[in-house]
């Protein structure tokens, strides 16, 4: 999986304002995965069990690759400041002390909603369940983070612009048609919320800085393009896993 270019734009048109690149960046939440027919069946209520279970051991590989993501853009940060607070992403996913409480990390939230769909905490980290077309999207996705300048890498992550709307849905739906999931092992979707929010702030800040001239600003909408095909083609393999069990 790579990035798809567009054609690079008449060089003598200018950069738009950062106002206008914004909503450009934000105008491709069109193409963000709550808008796939899997996650619009997900949150009508009309996956069975092992549908939910599958899209659940699937996603966690997605998950446990966040950190790894996050620590390869440090990797190619200069800056101390950056690295300072780009590090909490790394934290927020694998937590703190002895993974207890608020501060136990998404990853070991998630694996607290796989085991109440029925998830086995053995069997959910054992990757077991993990299909190759999930595999290949995440790791594209760290493999990009490692070779790209660092604000292409941060670029990518703006998808969290479009996150806490699906949170908001998965929390607003699934008491209502999937009651027998412990409400508790909800929690991962509630928490990312404001960490969304607070990570989107720091993310934008650093493209509307970098990305300058139409150019630049161009490729910065095919980065986060290529981050969406990501999450899109996850959904697409984890659909196609559930037809075939």
């Amino acid at each position: 999986m790579d990035i798809a270019t567009s054609p690079l734009p008449d060089p003598s048109l200018p950069a738009w304002t950062r106002e206008e690149f914004e909503a450009r960046l934000r105008d491709k939440g069109q193409s963000y995965h709550i808008h796939h027919p899997f996650n619009v069946r997900m949150n009508a209520g009309g996956c069975s069990p092992d549908e939910l279970r599958c899209w659940v051991a699937n996603r966690f590989y997605y998950q446990i690759c966040i950190p790894r993501k996050d620590a390869a853009i440090i990797a190619n940060m200069p800056d101390r400041a950056q690295r300072r607070q780009w590090v909490e992403r790394i934290l927020d996913h694998d937590g703190y002390g002895d993974h207890e409480g608020d501060r136990a990390g998404g990853i070991e939230a998630w694996t607290h909603l796989g085991e109440a769909v029925g998830i086995p905490r053995a069997e959910l980290w054992s990757l077991q369940r993990v299909v190759p077309g999930v595999r290949f999207a995440c790791d594209a996705y760290v493999n990009f983070a490692s070779r790209a300048p660092w604000q292409e890498a941060v670029c990518s992550s703006l998808t969290e612009m479009f996150a806490p709307q699906i949170h908001k849905d998965r929390l607003a739906t699934w008491p209502t048609h999937y009651p027998w999931i412990d409400a508790e092992g909800l929690s991962y979707f509630r928490t990312r919320i404001p960490l969304a929010t607070r990570d989107v702030d720091h993310g934008l800040r650093v493209t509307l800085q970098h990305f300058t001239t139409r150019a630049a600003q161009q490729r910065a909408l095919d980065i986060l393009q290529f981050k969406l095909s990501v999450l899109w083609s996850m959904l697409d393999a984890v659909e196609k896993a559930c037809h075939e069990h």
